[in-house]
């Protein structure tokens, strides 16, 4: 395990749980957190490689799905309310992600070149997913009786 605190946050410790959740054959056994979210790390030499028009295969839109899982993991953790994700995409990468709270949507985010999903480094995923879900605990703050139903 690295020294670095970022292996620490309740997030990645969720990223780490749901990537871990969808090896069913156990091919992260033994792995690190780094090298089971290292596909997540997109790089510009990384970026370079992956043609500007394509279709996501199975294993990139997982990667997606664990994403906006955690965040609604982490939703439900600090509101104690059932957060629900779900990520809807064509077949060429388009979509869009919401997670819903009883009958609030407090997540919304349109994914395009899901083919291309990752982030520059771990730090800027985390950054992404905290304002993802600071955006939603604010909603659920504002709308707690929608939030409730």
């Amino acid at each position: 395990m690295s020294a670095d605190p970022i292996f620490e946050t309740d997030f990645v410790k969720e990223m780490a749980r749901q990537m871990r959740a969808l090896d069913t054959y156990g091919t992260y056994t033994g792995w690190t957190v780094e090298k089971i979210l290292d596909p997540y790390i997109m790089t510009k030499e990384r970026k370079a490689t992956i043609p500007l028009i394509g279709d996501p295969d199975d294993e990139t839109i997982s990667r997606v799905k664990a994403f906006y899982n955690a965040i609604a993991v982490l939703i439900e953790k600090e509101c104690k309310l059932l957060a629900v994700p779900l990520v809807h995409l064509t077949h060429e990468g388009f979509g869009r992600s919401i997670i819903t709270v009883g009958k609030l949507v407090a997540v919304e985010k349109t994914l395009r070149d899901v083919h291309r999903f990752g982030f520059a480094s771990l730090s800027k995923m985390k950054d992404e997913a905290d304002k993802l879900l600071g955006i939603a605990l604010e909603r659920i703050g504002q709308y707690p009786e929608v939030a409730g139903l």
